[in-house]
């Protein structure tokens, strides 16, 4: 590490030149910078006393296996122009991830445009991430209306209901609730909850408008959360509502479920998807990481992996134990049914490996195919799935 380059938590002075770095290293403002100041853990690099890098952490949960997992999520790192190609990116990360680590983070999220960049640090993507656009009036003539009340806001109902679908995935944030009031301000949204009289919210969505390149404006949903089949049908019917004034209605990436609903019943399917970067997981504390997850409560099992560590080539030797629920993984002299490299084992906690030809076609070694059928089994309970933008 350069001499003269110094790490720190950044004052307001310095908040300001991190904000200014990054409008200039990303060719626009970063407005969480800002919105997130008080919120999240700030980091700059100094160089001879001047900001050449910086990023923001968020310690917060992240819901795997049903239970919340203390989780570090990194958003808005920048390195200055005239310092990229030094390796200054890794040494950031190091510095912005170890006061997280210190109050608990098990877990690390990232969403970056530098996938390789990532990966060699020990990040890996469990699945593809995509933005959905559909027409509305195709959304008005396949989806029927239904019979929910449909009200304007948000209550606190409804945001519960958010966290409870949210735990049924592997990957949602368990968000804090200044996490509503910060999105709907940044993004401007609209949100509309459903329900049946007299019941609880059962389900609500959350959208911004643009205007479109043709007339009239399309619409973005940001949030859509529904509880039963129906819910969602009517959530759509909704959207196609809008079909007088919006060509379009896209999702944001993420944004949609990954269940077949738009596949299932849409009278015609002309959906564009577009992919975009993904988010990508890393584990930083082992033990802690499979302590803390939640595990099927009708598995029992003992198997010896193998775990790469920072180290290219290198790896070490665990006993994975499941048993009612709870799991822990301990140090072991035998040699690992299966193998997995640090990116390879993220992806297997969130649930990526839907199938055995997924996890082999990834790479995973495994020395007899039961052995890894049966890892997979423990943690694809849920889909990997991470709506939330940070």
């Amino acid at each position: 590490m350069d001499d003269d380059l110094t790490f720190q938590a950044a004052d307001d002075g310095l908040v300001q030149e991190y904000d200014e770095l990054a409008a200039r290293a990303f060719g626009h403002t970063v407005g969480d910078i800002t919105h997130l100041r008080g919120r999240a853990d700030v980091r700059v690099a100094l160089r001879a006393g001047r900001v050449v890098a910086g990023g923001l952490g968020l310690l917060t949960n992240q819901f795997f296996g049903g239970a919340a997992v203390p989780s570090a999520c990194l958003a808005a790192g920048s390195v200055a122009p005239e310092e990229r190609g030094s390796r200054l990116a890794t040494s950031m990360v190091r510095e912005r991830l170890r006061p997280l680590r210190e109050r608990g983070a098990v877990i690390s999220t990232i969403s970056t445009v530098s996938n390789g960049y990532a990966r060699h640090m020990g990040w890996e993507a469990p699945v593809p991430v995509f933005g959905w656009a559909v027409s509305a009036d195709d959304l008005k003539r396949s989806f029927a209306t239904g019979n929910l009340d449909i009200e304007h806001g948000l209550t606190k109902d409804a945001l519960d209901l958010q966290q409870e679908l949210a735990r049924q995935w592997n990957g949602p944030v368990q968000r804090p609730d200044w996490w509503s009031t910060w999105t709907t301000a940044k993004n401007a949204l609209t949100a509309y909850r459903f329900s049946r009289a007299g019941a609880p919210a059962a389900g609500w969505l959350s959208f911004t408008t643009k205007r479109s390149d043709r007339h009239g404006i399309d619409l973005v949903v940001h949030d859509f959360w529904a509880s039963d089949p129906d819910c969602a049908a009517s959530m759509l019917a909704f959207l196609g509502r809008h079909n007088s004034r919006a060509e379009t209605v896209q999702f944001r990436r993420g944004a949609l479920p990954p269940y077949p609903v738009l596949l299932h019943h849409l009278h015609r399917h002309r959906v564009t998807a577009d992919a975009w970067h993904p988010w990508m997981l890393r584990v930083l504390d082992l033990q802690g990481a499979v302590r803390l997850r939640g595990w099927p409560a009708d598995l029992d099992l003992e198997i010896p992996v193998e775990i790469g560590d920072e180290r290219p080539g290198s790896s070490h030797r665990y006993l994975l134990r499941l048993c009612a629920g709870s799991a822990d993984i301990v140090p072991t002299r035998t040699d690992g049914a299966v193998a997995f490299t640090r990116g390879q084992f993220a992806v297997w906690y969130a649930g990526g490996y839907r199938s055995l030809t997924a996890a082999l076609m990834s790479g995973v070694y495994a020395r007899c195919d039961e052995s890894l059928t049966t890892l997979i089994r423990a943690a694809n309970d849920r889909e990997p799935w991470l709506p939330d933008h940070f």
